[in-house]
């Protein structure tokens, strides 16, 4: 809606109104307390955490309050008035979601959320409640610069091959600053062939680095040149003051990037993306073929100094919208995921930034046959993994109930002060119940472990989906006797390369997700934990590749192909691996197979020793177990307290609706009062009016006026209403007869245009001959009818109303007049249909019966003189057989053509009746 094609986020809460974009900014000077900008960094974070204080020194007009179930933070604007981040960006997503409807013209309900890449769990899950808020479903929680890189190949897909090429996007927005490293390459997907594919390798970000941080600056310089100067007044302590400073600051930074002629240092940061990054993700400077950038923040000619110096980079590219990429890119995205439209597909491989692990504790025995608590943990999701991914742990040393830990794995790469504001490194704790009792209740069955499902989703949002005992045991397959009919059918099919049958691919074999096996032997596992440490990034993101492709192949991955064998040191080393059968498994596997072989050979050939090689059917049962999660991090909202949240905003914005209606109410009747006090004083008014009525009229629209002036701006929306609507009663005979005035030239032309016309048609349509006539005159005379009854209705109506004065209600009305014009034109257009569809009649010559003289004439002399009656019409087609006629004599000359002649207007007549009843059915 606002001109520069972008809105701003932020909010104005006022005790009975609410703005958004540039009118809550317009606010934030006259009143600062009551907008709100840059609220997306207190999501997900507790009242202690240090981007907190760095919010309150930014802006320490608001007031912020602790809530005391989830330690988070709350705006308070009164007792009565108290907002969390959550509902606040709820608030900017449904006026986002009606910007888009307005747009759209229809209703929205689905939609694909930008959030930055380091968004933590907590901070995503607090944008999925802000979108349930607002009644919104989340089709996917997209990073901005996936968004961003997303947006890039879609309109560069020519230009994607085999060949990887590598780009930087250096990303400077208003809050942060983001640098991601991508690759693009067209890869083979399984259903659509060879697609381009963009895959994340590398991120590095600077949460606080942005065009605020410099306005800050700005307006902070700005604060002690005018404290210089008037050393009585401190501005800092007048927010409204700050306020306008912030603004003039923004105001300064914009001109100023754009005139690089002139120059204002106020500052000095690091605008560098660091080199190690680029050496963490697998590329050194010199591997980068492009750098891009985005963000409004970019455009300042020092960042883009700094920036071209670190990179190494000859120039840097401008060659995207800065603003609109990341929001271009989701809405190609959205467009992808849902059902109402096809685009082509484009392979995208986010990355989790974030590596996440399983801890868990267990009682081992030493050497000494003492016991003691052994800590491990096991990755679940490395740094860099690609999502959305699957994960399944299985544990297989426990017999009875316990709990395990989800939590953040090796944040070692993160700064200190990214540490601290990146708050718990505790995800959930999760209590397994009933695991005991599955084992009591299949104490005959094989235990193979109690396995955790792990899901991250499109979003990066971990869930724990279930937890599940499995237990095996060994059934014998009872071997029936084949009947005759199914040896010659396997016999059949093995001739043709079907061999036997096909090997059982029951519930016992590898199950195609990947697991964390837990039940390696307690020596391996103290070897394992310093190895486990000392593998590379490299082999690290491979081994992920590789569990992706078992456990769900994304779009740009092929069909899995089965991994080599590993060692069992391998496997140990790993610490991740899906599931292996043990050998007697493979033994038994392979004892199956061989059997097949042998009976494509000859059926002849089963015997009693190959029944005895059919190994027992393993069968597999799975026990559900009840989990209990407890949140680590930051709570979530309660169904409750949610509902309390929607229904919090739901009331806000009924009251934003009736509050424009009201205005939308008193500006129509101000403006009613307006323009009609002028109209009483134009020529065409006065016309048709008397000098006493328009007295009468301009003394209630003075009632009017100053109703409005006294009573009018604290009276409801149906009293604006009501008053509206006498109004108009009052003046509703005034405006008619003007209207009708205005109407009448531009009808009564029409009307006499058309009475012409009908008339010129009539008198062609006369003039036709009879042997050509297509109308009948009924049809014909029914149009002369309505000609003349049009024509005297108008001369009788134009007479009367000449009698009436301009005042007095008219009775030549344009509707009526509309009504004569379309009965008159609805005749003539039925004719004139009738004429353009109309075939001409077939011309018959004379003497046509004397044409087959040729012929036999073995018939009798009594046929000649017999003339045709009106039902026969043999003689006239060209497959009569009849014998020839003899040439006719002079008597027979002179009758024939009469009798000819005769039947000829006979088949004339009755055709033109016929005719004319098609017509006019």
């Amino acid at each position: 809606r606002e001109s520069r094609r972008k809105t701003p986020v932020a909010v104005s809460l006022k005790e009975n109104e609410r703005l958004f974009g540039d009118g809550a900014l317009g606010m934030s000077i006259r009143t600062p307390k009551v907008a709100f900008r840059y609220f997306q960094d207190l999501l997900g974070k507790r009242m202690e955490n240090p981007q907190v204080a760095l919010y309150r020194s930014r802006f320490p007009e608001h007031e912020l309050v602790k809530d005391e179930r989830r330690q988070t933070v709350v705006f308070k604007l009164s007792q009565t008035m108290q907002y969390s981040p959550e509902e606040m960006l709820g608030m900017v997503l449904n006026y986002s979601r009606g910007l888009a409807e307005e747009f759209a013209e229809q209703p929205i309900k689905d939609a694909v959320i930008t959030v930055p890449a380091y968004f933590n769990q907590a901070e995503r899950r607090a944008v999925l409640h802000a979108a349930r808020m607002a009644d919104l479903k989340v089709l996917q929680l997209i990073n901005d610069n996936t968004a961003v890189a997303l947006n890039y190949g879609v309109f560069r897909r020519k230009d994607i091959n085999a060949t990887a090429q590598t780009i930087m996007f250096y990303d400077m927005g208003a809050g942060s600053t983001t640098c991601t490293i991508v690759t693009y390459q067209t890869v083979k997907t399984k259903d659509s062939g060879t697609q381009p594919q963009l895959q994340i390798l590398g991120i590095g970000f600077d949460r606080t680095l942005g065009g605020l941080e410099m306005e800050l600056r700005l307006r902070d310089y700005l604060a002690k040149l005018f404290n210089d100067q008037h050393p009585s007044k401190d501005v800092r302590k007048n927010p409204r003051a700050m306020a306008k400073l912030l603004k003039e600051a923004n105001r300064l930074k914009t001109v100023l990037s754009a005139n690089v002629d002139h120059m204002a240092q106020v500052w000095q940061s690091s605008a560098g993306f660091p080199g190690s990054r680029w050496a963490s993700v697998g590329c050194g400077e010199g591997g980068i073929d492009q750098v891009i950038l985005v963000g409004g923040a970019t455009r300042v000619p020092k960042v883009q100094e700094v920036l071209l110096k670190a990179v190494g980079k000859e120039e840097l590219g401008k060659n995207i919208n800065a603003d609109e990429a990341a929001a271009m890119g989701a809405v190609y995205q959205a467009a992808a995921l849902s059902k109402a439209f096809k685009v082509k597909p484009f392979v995208v491989r986010d990355a989790a930034l974030f590596p996440i692990q399983v801890e868990f504790t267990r009682e081992v025995e030493e050497e000494d046959k003492s016991k003691s608590l052994k800590h491990n943990k096991r990755i679940l999701f490395q740094r860099m993994a690609p999502y959305p991914q699957r994960k399944v742990i299985t544990f297989n040393r426990y017999t009875d109930d316990f709990e395990f830990y989800v939590n953040y794995g090796d944040l070692s790469f993160l700064s200190q002060d990214d540490m601290r504001i990146f708050g718990s490194l505790n995800l959930t704790t999760v209590r397994l119940k009933g695991v005991g009792d599955s084992f009591k209740k299949h104490s005959d069955y094989e235990s193979k472990g109690i396995k955790a499902h792990f899901n991250m989703d499109e979003s990066g949002v971990l869930s724990l989906d279930r937890v599940e005992s499995v237990f095996e045991t060994l059934v014998e397959d009872k071997l029936e006797e084949e009947s005759t009919l199914t040896k010659l059918g396997n016999t059949i099919s093995s001739l043709f390369g079907g061999g036997g049958p096909t090997p059982e691919t029951g519930e016992n074999l590898t199950d195609p997700v990947q697991e964390e096996e837990e039940s390696l032997a307690d020596s391996a596992r103290e070897e394992q934990g310093g190895k486990q440490e000392q593998k590379s990034s490299a082999e690290d993101a491979g081994a992920e590749q590789g569990e992706e492709k078992q456990q769900s192949p994304p779009p740009g991955q092929g069909k899995p192909e089965a991994a080599p064998p590993e060692t069992e040191s391998q496997q140990k080393d790993e610490g991740e691996k899906s599931e292996p059968q043990d050998p007697k498994e493979n033994r038994e596997t392979v004892k199956e197979e061989e059997p097949s072989k042998s009976s494509g050979e000859s059926t002849a050939t089963k015997t009693e020793e190959e029944k005895k090689m059919k190994a027992p059917k393993k069968q597999k049962l799975v026990h559900e177990i009840t989990m209990e999660l407890d949140v680590n991090d930051v709570l979530d909202l309660l169904e409750d307290e949610l509902q309390s949240s929607v229904k919090k905003l739901q009331d806000l914005t009924i009251r934003d609706l009736e509050k424009q209606e009201r205005e939308k109410s008193a500006n129509s009747l101000e403006s009613f009062i307006f323009e009609t006090q002028d109209k009483l004083y134009q020529e065409e008014y006065q016309l048709v009016s008397t000098e006493e009525q328009r007295e009468e009229l301009s003394r209630k629209l003075s009632e009017a006026s100053t109703w409005m002036e006294e009573e009018g701006y604290a009276a409801a929306t149906k009293e604006l209403k009501e008053k509206l609507s006498e109004l108009k009663k009052l003046f509703r005979n005034l405006f008619f007869r003007v209207e009708e005035r205005r109407k009448w030239p531009e009808r009564l032309a029409a009307l006499d245009s058309l009475l012409n016309h009908s008339s010129i048609f009539l008198k062609g349509a006369r003039m036709i001959p009879e042997s050509d006539q297509i109308f009948t005159e009924v049809e014909l005379s029914t149009l002369e009818k309505t000609i003349n009854e049009t024509t005297v209705w108008k001369n009788e109506t134009l007479a009367e109303q000449n009698k009436l004065s301009p005042a007095e209600k008219p009775v030549l009305l344009s509707k009526d007049i509309e009504l004569k014009i379309a009965a008159l034109d609805r005749e003539v257009q039925y004719l004139l249909n009738k004429a353009k569809f109309a075939k001409p009649k077939p011309r018959k010559e004379k003497n046509t019966t004397k044409a087959d003289s040729g012929k036999n004439t073995t018939a009798s002399e009594s046929e000649d003189t017999i003339p045709p009656t009106e039902g026969q019409h043999e003689v006239d087609k060209p497959e009569d057989i009849s014998p020839a006629k003899e040439p006719p004599t002079a008597e027979e000359v002179g009758e024939e053509p009469r009798s000819d002649s005769g039947s000829q207007k006979e088949k004339k007549a009755g055709a033109g009746g016929e005719s004319r009843k098609n017509d006019e059915l």
